[in-house]
């Protein structure tokens, strides 16, 4: 990534006001909405060498950066009304830019990328729990902090390990649910080296938080409904 001229490399577009404190999480504004959030929670773009307007998704390209919260579905018509292209040049003063018409594709896939290289992290770190019997026993005694699905997981058998989650977690009625996850069995048998992935579960708490993290910001982008948690 390059940086425009004049500006400095430790430069960010947008951030919130200075009023954070040293335990708050850095906040940034986006660009088309105006709306403020983290920057775990937001997408970040920053421009290439060649003047293309690229996703950053993990905030480490140097200069200035443009960040946005908005879903797929809303970053298309801002793409296609040219708020976008309005929005980057205020944010890069004037530089010259160029902006990929498969940009929503490319965040999209990195996205999921994130996630996928996440969920490897976490499985060489002996996190995952996977296998329906052993999350069902994990889940029953209380001891799973994450829950996923496959999409094509079947119903039966997320129903039963939901089932159990809320026992184990003295939720029952409450209509918590694991996650469905916008990867089918196939993608996170590859991503994970075993064969026939369908169900996830983790544990650690920790853990949990770092996939979760990624999941929602692929989930938010993509525009999936959230998980049913009553």
């Amino acid at each position: 990534m390059r940086t425009p001229p004049n500006e400095r490399l430790t430069s960010d577009i947008a951030e919130a006001p200075a009023t954070r404190t040293a335990k708050s999480a850095p906040e940034r504004r986006c660009i088309l909405s105006g709306e403020h959030g983290s920057r775990s929670a937001l997408i970040r773009l920053a421009v290439s060498p060649d003047g293309d307007v690229l996703p950053d998704l993990l905030a480490r390209a140097p200069g200035r950066g443009a960040w946005i919260g908005v879903t797929r579905a809303e970053l298309v018509q801002a793409m296609e009304k040219g708020r976008l292209r309005g929005a980057l040049a205020r944010a890069f003063k004037g530089a010259p830019l160029s902006v990929p018409d498969d940009l929503p594709d490319r965040i999209e896939s990195g996205l999921i990328r994130l996630l996928l290289d996440r969920l490897g992290l976490e499985m060489r770190g002996g996190h995952l729990i996977l296998g329906s019997d052993r999350i069902a026993e994990h889940a029953r005694c209380g001891a799973v902090e994450l829950l996923l699905h496959a999409a094509d997981a079947s119903e039966d058998g997320a129903r039963k390990l939901d089932q159990a989650w809320r026992v184990g977690q003295d939720a029952e009625g409450s209509g918590l649910t694991g996650t469905r996850l916008p990867l089918d069995r196939e993608a996170l048998s590859v991503a994970l080296g075993r064969a026939n992935v369908v169900h996830l579960a983790l544990a650690d708490a920790a853990a949990a938080e770092r996939v979760d993290l990624a999941l929602q910001r692929l989930l938010h982008f993509s525009g999936a409904p959230a998980p049913g948690t009553g």
